[in-house]
């Protein structure tokens, strides 16, 4: 994919303002598009929209197709008049507790199923017959698991009674039957989901916004995917993996990251021509203008573990389906719009497959300050092709602010020497987030993404996420009035010099 030079904004749907406790797909949501085209923005990228489970994170959906419920905007199923007009909880302003959304969202949901069944007119029961027939894929599984897991008290599949575990064709059978409301419900809640991403995504278009989705390359085991395609993934017969994925010590963890989920068997997978890759691919294309894969140099080589293994230093390296895979999609998808989340360990061999496919890659600017003088994230040792995405950070950093005032001081000064040499000195000390992103913007890289929490300027109390914690992670919104015109007015100023605007003005 050709990327025109642009800039973007780093925002996950749950971080809007809003009343309802976690941020949704509605009106906060269309503030963000009229500010981002207001600042002079090309893009909005998220990261992966799936309904989370234990541990809250994107990246460890219950789900690798479906949607997140909780971005479903309860204001916009009381207009549909399918939901009273519940009284609005006190939930906390500036982060998301998801034990809370838990207990309070599900129950407020299946109310608005319940009046949707009363109240439907015709055309929206076609609709939602249509959604189900065109994702028929996916969406039957992922409705009969989240249905079962309920019946189980939300215990994983592989503690379900022994003949739903290998899905028997008549427990199977019984469960649809006796599940049958319950199913149509999460069937619902999917189209509710889709309905209302694509009308955002209309709407960003209007204003010259396009989508950057993200999508994980493992799936977790505590999923309908795992569940329906058990052969796909490296299992026993009980069904629990035999190995198990992770990535050995880096920058974020000095015993690397073990992350636990099942790896796929290629092999099995390349029988079939990919099928479940390729249909994974088009369901994350009806959502975004371009898909950001996560731990992209899994395709080349991924950190195998074995189970039990108390890190992940004890992995190895092993094959994985390379070009194959990508000719595949090409084949069934065209010339899909992807970018490679290109960081960690990257071989001569990871970079040939990735430049081999013409995909875009990355850079982060906090990894360039190291005192290496050939860094090569440093800016101006950035290739002129261009052919990458330029961040100061990402969601698995520091915020620029809280990455500055903990480098250390040979570090910090050379940092502050090099702003210097592009003039880009900053006071008071907020000020480094907007030297960040100037650095960013005027790299030869055609697209640069800053997260949001670095154009307000905030320390690592916004921090997204620590790579390698269990807690913490994933809650931070910001709120009513943090956003100004004035913040707008300033990336428009940077876009403007760096001739990155996406109106050309």
């Amino acid at each position: 994919m050709e990327l025109a030079r642009g800039f973007g904004i780093l925002l996950h749907p749950t971080s809007l303002p809003g009343p309802w406790g976690i941020g949704n797909l509605g009106d906060a949501a269309r503030a963000f598009v009229d500010w981002l085209q207001a600042a002079g923005a090309s893009w909005w990228q998220t990261l992966p929209v799936g309904p989370t489970g234990f541990g809250d994170s994107p990246y460890q959906a219950v789900s690798s197709f479906a949607g997140n419920p909780y971005l479903i905007d309860p204001e916009r199923l009381v207009e549909r008049g399918w939901l009273q007009a519940p009284e609005r909880p006190d939930f906390p302003a500036g982060w998301v507790d998801y034990g809370w959304i838990y207990t309070s969202r599900w129950p407020l949901l299946r109310q608005a199923f319940a009046g949707f069944q009363r109240k439907a007119r015709a055309a929206d029961k076609r609709r939602l017959g249509a959604f189900r027939e065109a994702q028929r894929f996916w969406v039957e599984d992922y409705a009969l698991f989240r249905a079962l897991k309920t019946r189980h008290q939300e215990q994983p599949w592989d503690r379900w009674p022994e003949p739903l575990q290998h899905r028997g064709d008549t427990a199977l059978g019984e469960a649809r039957r006796t599940l049958a409301e319950d199913i149509d419900f999460h069937v619902w809640t999917q189209w509710q989901f889709f309905e209302a991403w694509g009308a955002l995504r209309a709407y960003a278009r209007e204003r010259g916004v396009r989508l950057l989705g993200d999508i994980p390359i493992f799936v977790a085991h505590d999923s309908p995917e795992v569940w329906a395609h058990p052969e796909l993934f490296h299992m026993d017969e009980s069904g629990h993996p035999t190995v198990v994925a992770g990535v050995p010590p880096d920058y974020f963890s000095a015993t690397g990251q073990l992350w636990g989920n099942p790896l796929y068997r290629w092999e099995r997978m390349a029988e079939d021509g990919y099928a479940w890759w390729t249909e994974r691919l088009r369901t994350a294309l009806e959502i975004c203008d371009l898909v950001r894969i996560d731990h992209f140099r899994g395709f080349e080589a991924y950190w195998q573990v074995p189970v039990g293994a108390p890190n992940a230093i004890g992995g190895r390296w092993v094959p994985g389906p390379g070009r194959a895979l990508f000719d595949a999609l090409r084949a069934k998808l065209g010339d899909a719009p992807v970018l490679a989340e290109d960081l960690g360990v990257i071989t001569p061999e990871v970079e040939a497959l990735r430049d081999g496919l013409g995909f875009p890659g990355m850079k982060v600017l906090q990894f360039a300050f190291d005192g290496d003088p050939r860094n090569a994230f440093l800016p101006h040792l950035h290739p002129e092709h261009g052919n990458y995405v330029v961040y100061p950070g990402t969601h698995d950093n520091e915020t620029s602010l809280g990455w500055y005032r903990n480098l250390g001081r040979k570090l910090r000064s050379a940092f502050q020497d090099y702003l210097l040499s592009y003039e880009l000195a900053f006071k008071p000390e907020p000020e480094v987030s907007w030297a960040m992103l100037d650095l960013a913007m005027g790299s030869p890289g055609r697209l640069a993404v800053a997260p949001l929490q670095d154009v307000l300027g905030l320390g690592n109390e916004a921090r997204m996420n620590t790579p390698s914690t269990a807690e913490g992670n994933w809650a931070w919104r910001f709120q009513d009035g943090d956003l100004t015109a004035a913040h707008a007015a300033r990336c428009r100023l940077l876009a403007g010099r760096h001739l990155r605007l996406a109106d050309g003005g």
